[in-house]
């Protein structure tokens, strides 16, 4: 409230002062005068001013705005916190979602490279069995021909010993043979 005393007593006493000075004397207190009227007319209404107490209505118009800006500022930084503790908190999810998503990454990798590596080795076994079933059906392949050449020889070898056998032996000779043969075969099947 002394403020606005201060500040309406400072541009009075200018206006007063000037006037009074260039007037020269006596005239200044005059009600002719349009300076002195106003004056009076100026503190007067200062006077109706001060008597309805409008600097302390101002004082508490302006305490009650600096009250609700103090609330709107505490209100601003609790709401700039909690956004603060939001986003900490999605900078952390995002962090643990990254390192859960780098870690799928890398177990996809293991994975991929186990399952490579697998595939590898039962590429190579399957390789290994077919190369032995294929030496198995050569081998085999083998005896069969190797055992077709023996019965083809065997065939050949009894057609000739059996051409050369009937040019040499006679008739007589031949039968004695059979009849060994016979006996032989009877002594071993019993």
């Amino acid at each position: 409230m002394r403020n606005v005393i201060a500040l309406t007593l400072t541009p009075l006493a200018t206006l007063v002062a000037g006037p009074a000075l260039a007037a020269g004397g006596g005239k200044f207190l005059a009600l002719d005068n349009t300076d002195f009227v106003v004056l009076l007319a100026f503190l007067l209404f200062i006077g109706i001013l001060l008597a309805v107490k409008v600097p302390g209505l101002l004082n508490k118009q302006l305490d009650d705005r600096a009250e609700g800006i103090r609330k709107e500022l505490d209100e601003a930084r609790a709401l700039r916190e909690e956004a603060q503790t939001i986003l900490a908190s999605y900078e952390r999810k995002q962090r643990e979602v990254q390192e859960q998503a780098d870690r799928i990454v890398a177990s996809a990798r293991e994975d991929a490279t186990a399952a490579a590596e697998q595939a590898k080795a039962d590429l190579e076994t399957s390789i290994a069995r077919r190369l032995a079933t294929a030496a198995e059906q050569i081998a085999s392949a083998e005896a069969s021909a190797v055992k077709e050449v023996r019965d083809q020889a065997i065939e050949i070898a009894i057609a000739a010993a059996d051409e050369v056998i009937s040019k040499q032996l006679s008739a007589a000779e031949a039968n004695k043979l059979i009849d060994a043969a016979i006996a032989d075969v009877d002594a071993k099947l019993h």
